[in-house]
């Protein structure tokens, strides 16, 4: 397994709770891995390798880069070069303010248009004692609505 996040998801990381065979990228690797005219790309190579890819937490801040296609950094680099084909979850997580700013609901709308699935905040006592929408879906929210939409996109046949 790998995974790769950008340097707020950081925060939200224990990497030692990580079991030894799972590697986590960072924007260090994507500007240290590449020497030479042939080398592998690891934003290139993380893109080829993911079925699907999840963004949770989605801050603000990753938002608006990604709804403007910027790619600064290793995360919105892989996303920069999704194979749309394939699903990509987001899982918004911000302060009840920043979720209701239009900004937002332009980005939001920016993403969706290109296909992105959306799992929405929830409403409780955010990190900043503020309370409101905002707060990332649980995780077994996330990973259920991964999970049944990888199903689905499997076996389109089957109805549940």
């Amino acid at each position: 397994g790998q995974g790769c996040c950008d340097q707020l998801s950081n925060a939200f990381i224990d990497k030692t709770a990580f079991p030894a065979h799972v590697k986590l990228y960072s924007d260090e690797d994507e500007w240290s891995s590449w020497k030479k005219l042939g080398d592998s790309v690891l934003h290139i190579e993380l893109r080829k390798w993911a079925d699907a890819l999840v963004i949770a937490p989605l801050s603000a801040n990753t938002l608006a880069k990604i709804a403007g296609g910027l790619s600064d950094n290793l995360l919105t680099s892989i996303v920069r070069a999704w194979d749309f084909s394939k699903p990509l979850f987001v899982a918004p997580s911000m302060n009840t303010f920043m979720w209701n700013s239009p900004f937002t609901v332009r980005h939001l709308a920016a993403i969706e248009e290109l296909g992105m699935i959306i799992i929405a905040p929830t409403a409780k006592r955010l990190a900043c004692g503020d309370v409101g929408v905002g707060a990332m879906a649980e995780v077994s929210t996330i990973d259920s609505i991964v999970g049944f939409s990888i199903f689905k996109s499997e076996h389109p046949s089957n109805s549940l």
